[in-house]
């Protein structure tokens, strides 16, 4: 089984706030120039996500470093922020079994630990420092660009702690993850002989998950990476296709993007109903709004936001919103069609019918009745709804789920008419952080952040 996307509760007459049953029909021609957008990219050499399930080289190397470390090393640290973190805790939280860093090594069946350093909070830093032996650690420094200040920044200090061990120890410990060409990493690599893998150029920060950014750690902790692009080719080869009602990304981008901008419904949910997947919200959440969100060339901006909410444990927090709060929201429940293990929910208390009703089902049986209870709710007052369905959270079916989403993210772009793969409001504020830090070629950006109004007392509380 596949992974699917059933969209009854986006469209009319399921859910009064659905949009047209006939909007598949109506966006068929749209859809096929956005499909043609993105052919044409990959044609033109300039979009390559598509196309990383193939790289079986990079497989290979990463699971010959990986294997021979194992046994060698207890912790794999990870230097790296935004996609370069997003996706390798994705891909731990999913395919690893729960709470994987505070499990033993026989647990672990031999393989490391993983933390992703995401941040520059030193208050997080320095406790991790003080708790690896970095004697017994592989040390993943992940930078495209190789000058991301908060990377290097966390890369600097680990080699200065390196250093101090002796000449010997960056180089055993470090692996760099980087442009094949190009920046400071690869230049230090170069020189001081560190193991480098390639990010491909043509693969922006948010869609590398399936490069060496997220397949080097998952295949550190022993995560089965052959698997993970297998289900991401058989995905990809499903999102090829120009027919509309055939195509699950397609459906997906399509039916948000109507919902955004003919509906105002400019807020889109992610709602996996597993905790394995949470993380799977919070990496979409970057490649959604990292990709969608921007200013049009002629004025006005587009973009929806992306929210990330968890099932069941959200229905008591944000589902109030979703239900009466503003109509400007989309929820995309994930499903999980087979579970890794299930608990049975003892008959005690026969004497009280309000508990009594609960024994002798399964915890995920209650889960699922959560879910199906809230889409039904939501669709009840109006409010669009569609649901992945994922046959198990296993590395197959997890690739399947990141080339659809990436896929989508690509048709979108198309259909909003923006470039989904730059980032210009991003880059300002770290051209500012640079110019404050005072890195040479930036002091234009120093002097203009200067020039800003700067903070006025009589405007603290």
């Amino acid at each position: 089984m596949a992974v699917r996307f059933d969209f009854t509760n986006m469209l009319a007459p399921a859910c009064s706030g659905g949009l047209p049953a006939e909007t598949l029909a109506t966006s068929a021609a749209a859809f096929t120039t956005a499909v043609a957008d993105v052919t044409a990219r990959r044609a033109a050499g300039t979009l390559g996500f598509p196309m990383l399930p193939e790289d079986a080289a990079l497989r290979a190397a990463l699971k010959a470093d990986a294997l021979a470390s194992r046994g060698e090393i207890d912790d794999v640290v990870l230097c790296g922020i935004g996609g370069s973190a997003l996706g390798p805790n994705m891909l731990r939280s999913a395919l690893c079994p729960p709470r994987w860093n505070e499990l033993d090594a026989e647990a672990r069946g031999g393989w490391p630990r993983l933390h992703v350093m995401d941040n520059v909070d030193p208050v997080t830093m320095g406790a991790l420092f003080d708790r690896v032996d970095l004697t017994r650690t592989r040390v993943l420094v992940i930078s495209k660009s190789g000058g991301t200040a908060e990377t290097m920044s966390q890369y600097l200090v680990m080699r200065e702690k390196l250093n101090t061990l002796g000449a010997e120890w960056p180089k055993k410990v470090l692996r760099f993850i980087t442009d094949p060409e190009k920046g400071v990493l690869r230049a230090i690599a170069r020189t001081d002989g560190i193991i480098t893998y390639d990010i491909p150029p043509t693969v922006g920060g948010r869609f590398s998950v399936l490069t060496a950014v997220g397949l080097a750690p998952a295949a550190f902790i022993g995560i089965d990476i052959d698997a993970l692009c297998a289900g991401a080719a058989a995905m990809r080869d499903r999102c090829e296709t120009p027919e509309l009602a055939k195509n699950p990304a397609g459906v997906f981008a399509v039916l948000q993007q109507l919902h955004d901008q003919q509906n105002g419904r400019s807020i889109h949910v992610l709602m996996p109903y597993a905790d394995a997947l949470r993380d799977v919200a919070n990496w979409f959440v970057q490649l959604w709004a990292e990709s969608l969100g921007k200013a049009l060339p002629g004025g006005g901006n587009v973009g929806p936001t992306p929210v990330p909410a968890l099932g069941a444990t959200d229905q008591h927090a944000q589902v109030q919103n979703f239900m009466e709060g503003p109509h400007d929201k989309t929820v995309t429940f994930i499903a999980v069609g087979t579970l890794d293990r299930d608990i049975t929910i003892p008959a005690l208390h026969g004497a009280f019918p309000d508990l009594a009703y609960l024994g002798g089902n399964t915890i995920g049986a209650l889960l699922d009745a959560e879910r199906r209870a809230t889409a039904g709710a939501l669709a009840s007052s109006g409010r669009p709804n569609g649901v992945l369905h994922i046959p198990k959270v296993d590395a197959h079916h997890l690739g399947e789920l990141i080339m659809l989403f990436e896929f989508a993210t690509a048709f979108a772009g198309a259909l909003y008419g923006i470039d989904a793969y730059n980032q210009p409001g991003v880059e300002l504020g770290k051209q500012f952080t640079y110019g404050i830090f005072g890195r040479p070629g930036f002091e234009a950006d120093r002097d203009r952040f200067n020039g800003l109004a700067q903070p006025d007392p009589a405007c603290s509380v």
